[in-house]
């Protein structure tokens, strides 16, 4: 009876460090998963967007990723600002008629090129035709005039004539020629050559020329209609001696000098890089917004260049050192701009599995193989920066984070390695 009790007491013993052994196996197991899988939900977590990048040594070779530095440069300091395009006002010109009449043909268009001299339209006026008769037949009366003189002139010498008579034909041949002057001088205006008036030759039509060489930019009669001195035909742009008007406000001012170079975009085409340098600067300020004009003349190409088009210019106020990168090292994506940086850093997926535990059993790398792998790729971190003036293919660029010094960044290739992480999705293998 002994015996059976002690029998009976070392199988619940037995039993229960079994229970034991399995509870405590349970609790570390669900402690293992449940920490395997906090450390994928913050993985997750971390990476939602695709930040690092990994290429083989083979794929950088084949399309030439090249690695630099970001570099220490002596580039252009600028300042930004608006400002818009201008034709100074003597180098626009209406076509305009000295003399009333009444539209007979128009010969220019909106955009077209005239030069100076070059008929835009003419006009019709029987005025015209009078005055030019005027010029004909005011000869006749001077010679009448200046015979009725002579006339005078001799009754005086003889004391048989009046004194009175004889100024009044004076002053009758006198204000004769005055009015022959006035009528060449006014037919000249209207563009005929007074000499060459006979009776036979009268014109109603009289021709408006164009003052300056250009462009048309405006029309303001048609035909039929009535134009004076104050009522312009045309309106001509000479657009090749268009120049800058820029606003600096008073803070950046005493930073502008007359020489500077600038460089500016078009606000409705801002893809395309125009070049100017300052040669005025205003000394008044403009209006209420306490800005000041600055002049700048437009140098090299003015194609689709138009008076009144707003700018966004940089003008260049000296040389800064600052940190660069070369241009091809840039990747734009979304309206940002960004750079590669060499890291040690792995990608999500990978991060995972260590979480995890390691790979699934048969995928199990050893370390040998674990090192031969990392040694055949690297691992690129996208880095967003601010990008500055870009001047001898370097731009200036400030990292939205710290990098640290000296390290690897993708000078060329940029392009291929922001499409590989664009692909994988932030799943690098």
């Amino acid at each position: 009876m002994k015996v059976k009790i002690q029998l009976l007491i070392a199988a619940a013993a037995i039993f229960s460090l079994a229970g034991c052994g399995q509870k405590s196996g349970e609790s570390e197991s669900g402690a293992k998963t449940e920490k395997a899988e906090g450390a994928k939900e913050e993985g997750h977590s971390e990476g939602e967007a695709a930040t690092i990048a990994v290429l083989t040594q083979e794929q950088m070779k084949s399309v030439g990723v090249q690695l630099g530095t970001i570099e220490n440069k002596n580039l252009t300091a600028s300042i930004k600002v608006n400002g818009a395009l201008r034709v100074p006002n003597n180098n626009k010109a209406n076509a305009t008629s000295l003399y009333g009449g009444v539209i007979q043909t128009l010969r220019v268009q909106l955009g077209d090129q005239v030069r100076k001299g070059q008929v835009i339209a003419t006009i019709e006026n029987p005025q015209f035709v009078q005055q030019q008769e005027e010029y004909i037949t005011i000869n006749s009366r001077i010679t009448n005039a200046e015979q009725e003189l002579q006339r005078q002139k001799d009754l005086q010498a003889g004391n048989a004539g009046a004194l009175k008579n004889l100024q009044n034909a004076t002053a009758e041949v006198n204000a004769l020629r005055a009015r022959k002057a006035s009528l060449a001088k006014q037919i000249q205006l209207m563009g005929i050559n007074p000499g060459s008036i006979t009776t036979g030759n009268l014109r109603a039509a009289l021709t408006v020329t164009s003052p300056v060489t250009g462009t048309v930019s405006a029309e303001f009669a048609k035909i039929g209609s009535y134009v004076d001195v104050s009522s312009p035909v045309v309106e001509i742009v000479d657009n090749q001696l268009i120049h800058l008007d820029l606003q600096v406000f008073e803070k950046d001012l005493p930073k502008v000098k007359v020489g500077q170079s600038v460089s500016f975009t078009l606000t409705n085409n801002p893809e395309a890089t125009y070049t100017a340098k300052v040669f005025n600067i205003g000394s008044s300020f403009e209006n209420q917004s306490k800005s000041v004009a600055v002049h700048c003349t437009v140098t090299g190409n003015k194609a689709g260049l138009i008076d009144g088009m707003n700018v966004t210019a940089l003008v260049g106020v000296g040389t800064a050192l600052t940190a660069a990168v070369p241009n091809g090292a840039i990747a734009e994506a979304d309206g940002k701009f960004y750079i590669f940086v060499k890291t040690d850093k792995k990608p999500e997926e990978h991060e995972e599995a260590e979480a995890e535990g390691g790979t699934e059993e048969g995928e199990k790398h050893s370390p040998a193989e674990e090192k031969k792998i990392d040694a055949a790729s690297m691992n690129f971190e996208k880095v967003e920066v601010t990008k500055g003036v870009s001047e001898v293919g370097y731009t200036a660029v400030t990292p939205v984070k710290e990098i640290p010094a000296g390290s690897r960044i993708v000078t060329k290739g940029t392009f291929f390695v922001n499409a590989k992480l664009s692909n994988s999705g932030g799943h690098e293998h």
